[in-house]
């Protein structure tokens, strides 16, 4: 049993709530206790560090108290706590991940526009946490894509079974790598690997300059698939019971994992390491664009620190563009 605890963020809304089921069947998978955390933001005009006085315990919270009366008499329960925060969400829920092995919320909150595909909770989560973050997004929500498989899966979000994981075969992510096959192995379902090829190849000219030579799209899928196949080597022999079906696809990277996420049970995207010169946290297109249209729950992995990481190996993003 892992002592690092599953985090559930809630706050009453019908999507922490959401959330709160896909964090329980996780710590289960793990073996892990699962905390669940309600962030009371502080008045706009209050002090960050004093919370104002007759706030609500964690005993007489009234949204923990709305948890403890949903899971009361449910079987086979992890060990399951209850914190009652205060401060502003989008910092706050970021520092849980220091002390947790998964981060499980909502797309959504109580505030903001309903129209929003994405609060700015969950994105400073998914952006900041130093564990990796699941976002459970809303039901029915339409990528445009046509869809897959039918079922509701955990968290009673949408259909779909298995994971999507992308592979950028210029700068793998192992974090991202490692994560998804235990994940894989956690779950027991399948595993589709999409290593995406820009196409067609942009070729830029100055006046006078001879076109390139024609480039043979057969020899660069193949040189993407030997690739992908050679990054997966290692996982695929420590998890030996998952099996990873390696898929190579033309175009546009966040398009196929939005469009694979019709029929998935979970998309894993990784978030880019820090840079020299742009130090914040980041992350790239490939993995906002998922963030915001994935029908499917997405897992949003950190980068390994850097002492973790060979030296060849590059920023981690989902897919070969990001």
């Amino acid at each position: 049993m892992s002592t690092q605890p599953v985090v559930a963020a809630v706050d009453g809304s019908d999507d922490s709530l959401r959330a709160l089921e896909w964090a329980l069947d996780s710590a289960h998978r793990r073996e892990a206790p699962l905390r669940v955390a309600h962030v009371r933001q502080y008045a706009l005009w209050g002090r960050p560090d004093a919370a104002p006085a007759g706030l609500p315990t964690t005993e007489d919270d009234p949204v923990l108290a709305l948890v403890r009366e949903r899971l009361e008499g449910r079987a086979g329960l992890p060990a399951v706590g209850f914190a009652a925060l205060d401060g502003a969400p989008g910092v706050v829920l970021p520092e849980l991940g220091s002390t947790a092995q998964l981060l499980v919320l909502g797309s959504r909150g109580r505030g903001g526009f309903t129209s929003l595909l994405l609060g700015s909770n969950s994105l400073a989560a998914a952006r900041d946490a130093e564990c990796p973050v699941i976002v459970v997004p809303r039901p029915g929500r339409d990528t445009g894509t046509p869809a897959g498989g039918t079922g509701t899966p955990v968290g009673g979000t949408r259909s779909g079974t298995g994971i999507v994981v992308g592979v950028n075969v210029d700068a793998p992510d192992e974090a991202t790598l490692a994560f998804t096959f235990r994940e894989a192995a956690l779950r027991g379902g399948g595993l589709r690997v999409l290593a995406a090829y820009p196409w067609p190849p942009q070729t830029w000219m100055l006046p006078g300059e001879m076109p390139a030579p024609q480039i043979d799209r057969s020899a660069v899928e193949h040189e993407t698939r030997v690739l992908a196949d050679g990054f997966l080597a290692p996982h695929r022999a420590r998890h030996p019971e998952v099996t990873a079906e390696i898929r190579v696809l033309p175009g546009d990277a966040a398009g196929h994992l939005v469009a694979a996420s019709q029929d998935a049970g979970l998309v894993v995207v990784g978030r880019h390491r820090r840079r020299l010169l742009a130090p914040a946290r980041m992350m790239g297109s490939v993995t906002q664009a998922v963030l915001l249209h994935a029908a499917s729950p997405v897992a949003v992995v950190p980068p390994a620190p850097p002492e973790e990481t060979a030296p060849e190996q590059g920023r981690g993003s989902s897919a070969r563009r990001s």
